[in-house]
């Protein structure tokens, strides 16, 4: 059974039912919304892993940032992937930290951000990892 150990705005709730994959919403010293099975772009060696996202306490005021992944994500060409070195323990597993933000130009807006927008930047992180 899928944990909704609190509750998310609608939006982002209608978000998740919409995104089509499966996501909880636990809570394990801090709030974690979590998907799974997210699929990546081809160059990783995954697949699919959990994506976790931080729920930080005044969201949706306080921005949405960073992202957690498991498994730890590596790419297929053995390049390493930048910024991933932190590891974090979401209920009893490990995870990967990508270390990705907003830029100056691209703030969080609480009037239009959410984890919809937010799981965008992500996909887009996950894609531009290749430009280099």
């Amino acid at each position: 059974m899928d944990r909704r150990d609190f509750e998310l705005p609608d939006a982002d709730r209608q978000f998740l039912d919409t995104y089509g994959l499966r996501w909880e919403a636990i809570s394990d010293g801090s709030q974690w919304v979590l998907i799974h099975d997210l699929p990546l772009p081809d160059g990783y060696v995954q697949d699919k892993v959990t994506a976790a996202i931080r729920i930080e306490v005044g969201y949706p005021r306080s921005p949405l940032d960073m992202v957690y992944f498991r498994p730890a994500i590596t790419r297929k060409d053995g390049r390493a992937v930048g910024a991933t070195t932190v590891s974090q323990r979401i209920d009893g597993e490990v995870y990967q930290r990508w270390s990705r933000h907003r830029s100056r130009e691209n703030p969080w807006n609480p009037a239009v951000d959410n984890l919809e927008s937010h799981m965008i930047l992500v996909e887009d992180w996950l894609d531009r990892e290749f430009e280099s």
